[in-house]
């Protein structure tokens, strides 16, 4: 059962400014006292560790198509049993998703299934009247879709304010819930990934601090708290899950500023099912961690630290030694790279990394491949064995400068690009070392989580 007052802030497309309202919001929250749990909607990783620092608590993904509506609705009432109020930010525009013809995987259709109302984030610059067409816009497409109020961005003046609220009132639309004069919220750092994630650096109390006095300043917060109340009590339903075991195996999982990429759900589900979960730098640490039954490299920026990951050659080595011993070693994108013969970043520099995937791989100026991607295994893997169906998301502008299998390796996935339908080879295999470009989201396919931690025990 789903009980907990909750509100989704969508945007009318990306740039708007959703996530800094998002961010600014939440932390408000937290300062009154509030247990606030967030979400994002879609496959980010960059945003949830923002919403986690304002809040002091993990952030969930939340994607309609890569996790199916049992899962969302199970994972959000398991989330939010102990919150006071949840905060669910949306992806790119509300009605943008995995299909052009239909809101699937949008944020319009997570507001459908909790049954939360939105606050709808406009970029309000340079205009007046306009904001009633695009609100009733929004407001009106789809049934179920309940935008119960509007927060404008990068307004000009008090006067301003005035005029886009008489506005809205003025066809009977929601009401204006906040308003963000341009320049008052501080900027947050981005890179070629978006923005980057939250640290001390760029992310500070103060700079919190700073989100949440602009969102008390300007915004109805009691009606914003208000309208999150007027959200239905929902039956969430059972969330299949993989049963909770004793421990079973220990995972080093590549942790720092080079590699972050991880679904939190996904790790406590593996918590869950048995796997101890220890952390490492593979840009700080010299050796690995003892005791380890399977290594996990999960996406980030080594092309960032690629100096720094290719001097440690303490870690190089005992990366290598481990795979060379027959044990499990899984990696996403970023992992996939540190695992090939190293990386040629854009302004030429080369740099080696651990050379169990032969191939180099290079950066480009552009997307190599951005999207969802549904994944059938053409073999066993760690991941699944032949004939099992997972889905994910590329977001990666490198690519491997040859291709793997002329080095003797094989590929284990059938891969369909969801927004072209596009087919191919990938995820790369041999012995017990699997890298792919896909970032998959194993938490919602049980039996994923399960083959991979049976093959890290030894049980398979």
């Amino acid at each position: 059962m789903i009980s907990c007052p909750r509100i989704v802030i969508a945007g009318t497309h990306s740039g708007t400014g959703k996530t800094s309202m998002s961010l600014a919001l939440t932390h408000a929250l937290a300062k009154r006292g509030l247990r606030v749990q967030t979400f994002k909607v879609g496959p980010d990783f960059l945003d949830p560790t923002l919403l986690t620092a304002a809040s002091g608590r993990d952030c969930l993904n939340l994607d309609a198509w890569m996790m199916g509506k049992e899962y969302v609705l199970g994972l959000f009432a398991r989330k939010t049993a102990d919150a006071d109020i949840a905060v669910v930010e949306g992806v790119m525009g509300m009605f943008d998703g995995a299909d052009p013809k239909s809101s699937h995987g949008s944020t319009a259709e997570m507001a459908q299934w909790l049954e939360a109302p939105v606050l709808l984030a406009v970029d309000a610059s340079g205009m007046s009247r306009s904001i009633a067409a695009i609100v009733k816009g929004y407001a009106g497409l789809e049934a179920g879709v309940k935008v119960c109020g509007v927060l404008a961005n990068r307004i000009g003046s008090d006067r301003h304010k005035k005029m886009l609220s008489e506005a809205l009132e003025s066809c009977s639309l929601p009401p204006l819930v906040g308003t963000v004069q341009k320049g008052a919220f501080p900027t947050l750092a981005s890179r070629h990934l978006g923005l980057v994630k939250a640290d001390l650096q760029n992310l500070s109390a103060d700079t919190l601090g700073q989100f949440a006095a602009v969102m008390k300043k300007n915004a109805d917060i009691d009606g914003i708290i208000k309208m999150a109340k007027d959200a239905p009590r929902i039956d969430a339903g059972e969330m299949a899950t993989v049963e909770s075991r004793g421990k079973r195996a220990t995972v080093g999982i590549a942790f720092d500023s080079a590699f972050s990429f991880y679904y939190r759900d996904t790790l406590d589900a593996m918590e869950n099912a048995g796997c101890e979960l220890v952390r490492f730098s593979p840009i700080r640490d010299v050796a690995l961690p003892h005791g380890l039954d399977a290594l996990y490299f999960g996406g980030g920026y080594p092309e960032e630290h690629a100096q720094a990951l290719s001097e440690n050659r303490g870690m190089l080595e005992g990366v290598r030694s481990f795979a060379s011993s027959g044990k499990p070693v899984y990696a996403e994108c970023g992992g996939l790279m540190y695992l090939s013969g190293g990386v040629e970043l854009q302004d030429g520099g080369k740099y080696p990394f651990a050379g169990i995937i032969p191939p180099w791989t290079k950066m480009n100026k552009k997307f190599r491949a951005l999207g969802y991607a549904d994944v059938l295994m053409e073999r066993d893997t760690l991941v699944g064995n032949a004939g099992a169906r997972l889905r994910g998301h590329r977001f990666h502008y490198s690519e491997f400068m040859e291709n793997p299998v002329q080095a003797g390796w094989e590929t284990a996935y059938s891969l369909t690009a969801k927004n072209s339908g596009q087919a191919e080879e990938e995820g790369y295999q041999r012995g017990k070392v699997l890298a792919s470009y896909v970032h998959l989201h194993m938490a919602s396919r049980p039996g994923s989580i399960e083959s991979f931690i049976s093959h890290c025990a030894g049980e398979l």
